[in-house]
């Protein structure tokens, strides 16, 4: 195994040390050769005058055993953490040899078509501005999983196998195979399940979740899967669940130092947001703060629960499942002044974007209900669609209410990325095709036979 990293080597001068990793850049002096030895943690240089040296090439994965020196002073490189220190190498092993790359590694990247870099995006990976975008990643993960359970919360996963849902994108369908002519959708969030398991008693509960949606990618929204961080807790108000989200984002920022414009976050209303920015999306840094990466956080609430389609009818603007003000509770029942209800629905914003949005929900069957009579729903179709939650609301539900963040786009931002797709590992391309592997893709006639659908 593996017991040195390249970035340890600093504190390792005159010892004998053994790395692993690839041959970044190869530069040959008559007989000595200089490669830049890369690993997950940095690169550096190693000297070598042995004949198997003269047999490398660039990317070859390779072993080396040396001594850690220090660099002449003149011969320092301040850009690398590695840059005072050399490693003279006194044995090689080239562990596997490559064919010729179809991208270089050694840039940013951002010059070379994304198709090629998503069909290839296990040597993408490699350079290390996106080894350093999936580290952070994992560390801003972790440190928002500590942060919940020293809160008290669950982390409890929810099904993907579910069944469609009104949340204003298209599904990705499943056919059954033991239910022919039947079919699941990939969940375009967990909304339904978390509230269900306020019924059940959880309380807290929270969950890094996979999301499908199909619809357009954007720089923003990549197409087909997303991450977002799923809470949903009992007992509470919307000032509660804004208060934990901000005291979780300033923790994490703050362990992660990343700098945040202001605490507390302001608060606008949607009217307020309207009349000011012309949206309720905006960026409240200057210039000189958008050069440093600032993030500035702020809430907008007070937004209409209901706006007209094309078609004439109602339908909600955020959330179906979202509770109205208490002030406009008997509008709702009473199916009046909808234009006018307002709803307790909470959207985050930073830097431009929304990153997350959530609301305290109608946890009385009947209020849901209304929702749904309001958009035009008949009985038949309402108790069809969404009986399962109107019955379990009627058992019981406690008050209750949750958010919903979008790592990717949190992640973009803090890394000053313009496209979510350089904080995934493995997105999909803007035409909707998998990175690497060929899907969509044909399914064979026996298995579309056994699911009994035929394609026309």
């Amino acid at each position: 195994m593996k017991k040195l990293s390249v970035f340890q080597t600093i504190n390792k001068i005159g010892q004998e040390v053994e790395l692993y990793g690839w041959a970044q850049s190869i530069r040959k002096h008559k007989s000595v050769v200089f490669i830049d030895l890369r690993d997950r943690t940095d690169i550096i240089q190693v000297v070598g005058t042995t004949e198997d040296f003269q047999k490398i090439n660039q990317e070859d994965v390779i072993y080396i055993k040396g001594i850690v020196k220090k660099r002449p002073e003149k011969l320092i490189n301040p850009n690398i953490l590695t840059g005072s220190i050399e490693l003279e190498a006194k044995e090689l092993k080239i562990l596997n040899k490559t064919a010729p790359l179809p991208l270089q590694v050694d840039t940013d990247g951002y010059e070379i078509d994304e198709e090629v870099r998503l069909k290839y995006r296990y040597l993408d990976i490699r350079r290390p501005r996106l080894y350093k975008n999936l580290s952070f990643r994992s560390k801003f993960i972790d440190t928002i999983r500590q942060f919940f359970f020293k809160n008290d919360f669950l982390e409890i996963e929810t099904p993907i196998l579910s069944e469609t849902t009104p949340e204003g994108a298209r599904d990705f369908i499943v056919p059954s195979r033991l239910q022919p002519g039947k079919f699941y959708a990939l969940p375009q969030s967990p909304q339904q399940y978390k509230q269900l398991l306020m019924v059940a008693g959880i309380e807290r509960y929270f969950q890094i979740a996979r999301c499908f949606r199909d619809e357009d990618p954007r720089a923003d929204r990549a197409y087909g899967e997303f991450t977002q961080l799923d809470i949903e807790a009992s007992f509470v108000q919307k000032e509660d669940i804004m208060n934990l989200i901000e005291t979780m984002i300033i923790e994490v920022y703050q362990k992660l130092k990343i700098p945040i414009k202001e605490k507390p976050f302001p608060v606008f209303t949607y009217k307020q947001a309207l009349e000011k920015f012309g949206a309720d999306k905006f960026d409240l840094r200057t210039d000189e703060e958008k050069k440093k990466n600032i993030q500035a956080f702020a809430w907008v609430i007070d937004f209409p629960f209901f706006e007209k389609t094309e078609e004439g009818s109602w339908t909600f603007t955020h959330n179906p499942f979202s509770a109205p003000k208490p002030e406009f509770m008997n509008d709702l029942l009473n199916k009046k002044n909808i234009e006018n209800i307002l709803t307790t629905q909470y959207d985050l914003v930073c830097n431009g974007y929304e990153v997350g949005g959530g609301s305290i929900r109608n946890h009385q069957p009947q209020a849901l209900k209304a929702v749904f009579e309001i958009m035009g729903l008949k009985e038949e179709e309402i108790k069809l669609k969404f009986g399962h939650m109107i019955e379990a609301l009627g058992f019981g539900a406690p008050p209750h209410g949750g958010i919903a963040l979008g790592i990717d786009r949190l992640i973009a931002s803090i890394m000053n990325e313009k496209n979510v797709r350089e904080v995934i590992a493995m997105p999909m391309t803007s035409g909707g095709k998998t990175a690497i592997m060929n899907a969509p893709s044909p399914v064979d006639k026996e298995k579309l036979r056994e699911l009994g659908i035929k394609v026309i």
